[in-house]
C-alpha cells in the first residue's frame, strides 16, 4: 500500500544529513520514489550533492526560491523529462537574524515580509508550478511548527508565519483537490536541525520537549520521513488539507 515505486518527488530543504528534508528524501528514496534535489548555493552544494548522488536522485539542481529564474529553470528541466512529477515537498523558512530573535511587535516591515515570501509564499509558486506536472494527481506537503498554534518562547517572528502557512495548506488543498492533488503540513516537534540552532536557548527548548511529552522522547527526521512517504502513497490519498503533528505527543500537553 505504501510504495512509491514509479513516482518522482522534489525535495526542497536539505542541508546536511540532519536536515528534515533530508528525512524524507531518505525515506521517499526507500519506498521506491525518483529523486530530484535541490541545494540552495554553491557554498551548500558540497553539503547536498553527495546526499543526493547517495539517494540516487536523478536531478541536482541549485534552488534559492527567492530567484524566480532558478525556480523556473528547475521545472523546465522537471517538464522536459516527460517523467511529471507526483510529490513535493517544501522543507525551507527563513527570518532575518534581527527579526527572528526581537519582539513580534518590534519586528520590521522588511523583514516580516521576507519572512513570510521565503517561509509561505514560496510554498504557493512552487505548488502553481508543480500542479500541471501532477497530471495523475499528487501529493504536496511542507512543515510548519507547533509555535503557529501556541506561543513558544523564542519562536518569535516563525509564529505568525507559520499559522500562514498553516492557512496557505487549508486554501491549496481546497483548491487543488479537484485534480486530485492532496495539500498538507506536516508539523516535526523540536529537534535537532541546523535551522531550529538559530533560535534562541534551543537547548531548553529540546529538554522541555523531551520530559514533557508523553512519550518521553523527541521525534526525529526519519519519523517525519515516514509520515512523509504514508501522505504521498496509495495510504494517504484521502488526507488533504491537514496538519499532523510529529512530536511524541507534546503538542497535547497544557
Amino acid at each position: 500500500m505504501f510504495s512509491l515505486h514509479g513516482k518522482r518527488a522534489l525535495v526542497i530543504g536539505i542541508a546536511n544529513a540532519h536536515s528534515i528534508a533530508y528525512g524524507i528524501a531518505s525515506a521517499l528514496h526507500r519506498a521506491g520514489a525518483d529523486l530530484a534535489i535541490t541545494y540552495l548555493n554553491a557554498k551548500a552544494e558540497p553539503h547536498v550533492r553527495p546526499l543526493g548522488e547517495a539517494l540516487g536522485a536523478s536531478l541536482i539542481e541549485p534552488l534559492d526560491v527567492n530567484h524566480d529564474e532558478q525556480t523556473l529553470a528547475l521545472f523546465e528541466r522537471l517538464a522536459a523529462s516527460g517523467q511529471g512529477l507526483d510529490i513535493l515537498v517544501h522543507s525551507i523558512a527563513f527570518a532575518p537574524a534581527a527579526d527572528l530573535h526581537g519582539r513580534v511587535v518590534d519586528c520590521s516591515r522588511a523583514g516580516f515580509l521576507q519572512a513570510m515570501d521565503t517561509s509561505v509564499h514560496s510554498f504557493f509558486r512552487l505548488a502553481h508550478l508543480a500542479e500541471p506536472l501532477m497530471r495523475n494527481g499528487g501529493a504536496m506537503m511542507t512543515m510548519s511548527f507547533f509555535g503557529a498554534e501556541r506561543v513558544v518562547g523564542t519562536y518569535n517572528l516563525m509564529g505568525p508565519v507559520k499559522a500562514a502557512l498553516e492557512a496557505g495548506v487549508r486554501e491549496l488543498a481546497s483548491e487543488l483537490g479537484a485534480s486530485g492533488i492532496t495539500v498538507n503540513a506536516i508539523s516535526p516537534g523540536t529537534m535537532a536541525t541546523r535551522a531550529a540552532s538559530g533560535l534562541d536557548h534551543f537547548d531548553e527548548m529540546m529538554r522541555e520537549a523531551e520530559s514533557r511529552s508523553p512519550l518521553k522522547r523527541l521525534a526525529g527526521i526519519e519519523d517525519v520521513g515516514a509520515l512523509a512517504s504514508f501522505l504521498a502513497s496509495e495510504g494517504g490519498k484521502n488526507i488533504t488539507g491537514t496538519v499532523i503533528q510529529v512530536d511524541a505527543g507534546f503538542h497535547i500537553m497544557a
